[in-house]
């Protein structure tokens, strides 16, 4: 442990090794990476070579939890009502405030579930080495576009989804996780307050990309891990993280049903459908909101 160290040293110290942990995870996955199309030419090797990518995704998310140590102690407050499996497929859901949260849920399920698979913006791409090491892992991007920008550009409208669709396609022979935050963005103040969202603790969900999902793989998937994420020391930034900051992270893990309709449906192209859907997601997002609010603001006893 360094916590004895000045904290702006102690948080440098911490960056660096994080940064160079997935620096180097990146450049051994490239390495790595050839093996993908000599699986194509030699489709008995396909096997060994997502074990040999996902093991070193695995590992870099290890190498994490041993950086952590270096910290003062975080209280990793994991609740869950079902222990997950790692030979079927999730679709696993969750609130975002912070970068920690991606650090966070990958800390909490590693090798407890098959490799989790997270949906990146586009703009990810050309970070030097982790751009294309995460592309080499199947990881989808999606490009967002303005609504002012779609009204000049219709063609454009569902590019995003045909994404999420073509991805989901190459999880169809092996088990995969496939983490979604739905707000698509983190919840900051000014996000919460532009937005109007209904709820507390929340930014509205974007139900397409998680139809879609469920359209491609529903069919395959077990059930749904519903992550909830929880700072009661305040959200930290990354930096806040590195420096030592964080003593206490609450993440719940509810598994829900998945329904049959809902891997069935048209959600562009049938408005019921598409109306049902939102208002089984956004009951989901209502219990978060208030289970976000029992762990944030517990009763006090009188």
């Amino acid at each position: 442990m360094l916590a004895f160290l000045p904290r702006p040293l102690l948080g440098m110290i911490v960056g660096f090794l994080i940064v160079g942990a997935i620096t180097l995870s990146a450049i051994l996955i490239l390495l790595a990476s050839p093996l993908k199309i000599v699986s194509q030419l030699w489709p008995a090797s396909a096997r060994f070579t997502r074990l040999l990518m996902s093991g070193i995704q695995e590992n870099w998310t290890s190498m994490n939890a041993c950086i952590f140590k270096l910290l003062p102690p975080i209280h990793w407050d994991l609740r869950e009502n079902v222990l997950p499996k790692k030979d079927t497929w999730y679709f696993v859901i969750a609130n975002h405030q912070t970068w920690v949260d991606i650090l966070a849920s990958f800390h909490v399920l590693n090798r407890r579930v098959p490799p989790l698979k997270y949906f990146l913006k586009q703009e990810l791409f050309y970070v030097p080495i982790i751009g294309l090491a995460v592309y080499a892992l199947d990881y989808p991007f999606m490009k967002r576009y303005s609504r002012e920008f779609l009204a000049k550009h219709p063609h454009l409208r569902g590019k995003d989804l045909e994404t999420t669709r073509i991805a989901c396609e190459k999880y169809q022979h092996y088990p995969v996780s496939v983490l979604n935050f739905l707000e698509g963005t983190r919840r900051t103040p000014e996000k919460h307050r532009q937005t109007q969202s209904p709820y507390r603790h929340l930014l509205k969900p974007k139900s397409a990309g998680a139809a879609f999902v469920l359209s491609a793989l529903g069919k395959r998937m077990d059930c749904m891990l519903d992550i909830t994420i929880a700072y009661p020391g305040g959200v930290p930034s990354f930096w806040d993280l590195c420096c030592g900051r964080v003593q206490h992270i609450v993440i719940d893990i509810e598994t829900r049903p998945i329904p049959e309709e809902y891997c069935q449906g048209k959600y562009e192209d049938d408005p019921i459908f598409r109306d049902n859907f939102q208002l089984w997601i956004g009951s989901i997002w209502e219990e978060k909101d208030n289970k976000l609010e029992q762990i944030l603001n517990p009763p006090q006893n009188v």
